[in-house]
């Protein structure tokens, strides 16, 4: 086991290090991410069941967003304490909460205690989200967008587990719908914590003696640190704006509950299967045009569902809405990972997660209202003035980069 007095690796042993993560960490992904998914594929839906008025149908998937960010700043702090892998296992305490109380919920026909395990989901979802970072920790400039990619690979068979463990237990345990489903996710957080076993990432490097660090503000004050956070936030909230919004429409327009989860299964593999990829082409093309191709397929999926409701339109809209995102996301990381120092990495990353799941959690509460108030088409629309905006920022660094290089 690497100790935290490690000395500093050389560029070929961090790569070598990174990729034995990287696949540790694409392990975990997958199992995280399933316990993630059967809360976004049922959440809506159980929440129009058990809600005192249909408005709150999404409230549920609210609350794990808000629970996403308000763990992400503890997240940091524990990462920066006891190290990245014992944070990551103590996330997934929230993550075997998350299906007790969900299950305890359905039971019981509590929406609070439902919602309390939604909550619990996002604390477990902003453990998990730091994986990306992690994965990049020792690893080179050059490898670094690739660490970022593989880590992510793992949401494809997330996008299968998640939704086939609802398709295969939702009807289990009669008359609660989904009651089976959530003891299958706390079983497989359970084994998520087991697979963390094998992480290795030395510990964050401190400052000297006598040295202080740059100041939030001061990093934030950087113009690409800033057009990162946007980017982040304009993929994110707005892929988890339509996404939430998405299960509960598709009932309301008379789909299956089946039909509703495979739209999300291909969903959530349209948001990791392009990591095979994403990384070799920011490191081919540039993080600013990847990100700019993620902005382009997410208006054009929010055209593809306001053009209509069939599940087709659903599904195609889904899927290009989760690649746009991933361009998009991880394209913010990697710019992201490119404004802070490595002392600094712990306390920046967690902040940048704080600002854009925040904006998540706006979004996905606005998401039910919208719906329910001005329908589907309504909440697609909102997506074109926030991309479109982020575009704009994208645009103007890459010009003022060009133009400071001449």
């Amino acid at each position: 086991m690497m100790s935290s007095s490690a000395l500093p690796l050389t560029e070929e042993a961090g790569d070598r290090l990174a990729r034995r993560n990287a696949l540790v960490l694409a392990v975990t992904q997958a199992l995280a991410g399933a316990n993630t998914a059967v809360m976004l594929a049922t959440g809506g839906i159980v929440g129009a069941m058990l809600a005192p008025d249909r408005s709150l149908a999404t409230l549920p998937v609210t609350t794990y967003v808000i629970g996403m960010w308000f763990g992400t700043l503890p997240m940091g702090m524990l990462a920066r304490r006891f190290g990245r892998r014992t944070a990551f296992q103590l996330a997934t305490i929230a993550g075997v909460a998350t299906g007790l109380l969900c299950c305890l919920g359905v039971v019981l026909g509590s929406f609070g205690v439902f919602c309390t395990g939604a909550f619990c989901c996002g604390l477990y979802a902003a453990g998990h989200q730091g994986y990306r970072f992690a994965a990049a920790d020792t690893a080179s400039d050059k490898f670094r967008p690739k660490a970022i990619s593989w880590v992510l690979i793992g949401g494809v068979f997330a996008g299968v587990v998640g939704p086939q463990l609802i398709i295969l237990t939702k009807d289990m345990w009669q008359p609660f719908l989904f009651a089976a489903s959530y003891l299958a996710q706390a079983a497989v957080a359970v084994v998520a914590t087991l697979v963390l076993g094998f992480l290795r990432i030395p510990r964050t490097p401190k400052l000297a003696e006598g040295e202080s660090g740059r100041s939030l503000i001061e990093i934030l004050r950087q113009p690409r640190f800033f057009v990162a956070v946007v980017c982040g936030i304009a993929s994110y909230a707005m892929m988890n704006m339509v996404m939430t919004a998405a299960p509960l429409a598709m009932v309301e327009c008379n789909h299956s509950v089946t039909d509703a989860t495979l739209g999300l299964q291909w969903h959530v593999i349209g948001m990791y299967a392009p990591s095979f990829f994403t990384g070799g082409l920011i490191m081919r093309y540039g993080v600013e045009r990847v990100i700019a191709a993620g902005f382009a397929l997410i208006l054009v999926s929010a055209a593809v569902s306001i053009a209509g409701i069939t599940v087709w339109h659903f599904w195609i809209g889904l899927v290009l809405l989760g690649v746009g995102w991933n361009f998009g996301f991880i394209g913010a990381t990697a710019m992201v990972t490119q404004c802070h120092r490595p002392h600094e990495r712990t306390r920046v990353q967690s902040f940048n997660d704080f600002l854009v799941f925040g904006s998540m959690a706006v979004g996905s509460f606005a998401s039910g209202n919208i719906l329910v108030w001005f329908g589907w088409a309504a909440v697609n629309e909102v997506v074109f003035p926030i991309v479109l905006a982020a575009g704009a920022l994208l645009l103007w660094l890459a010009l003022r980069e060009r133009r400071r290089a001449v």
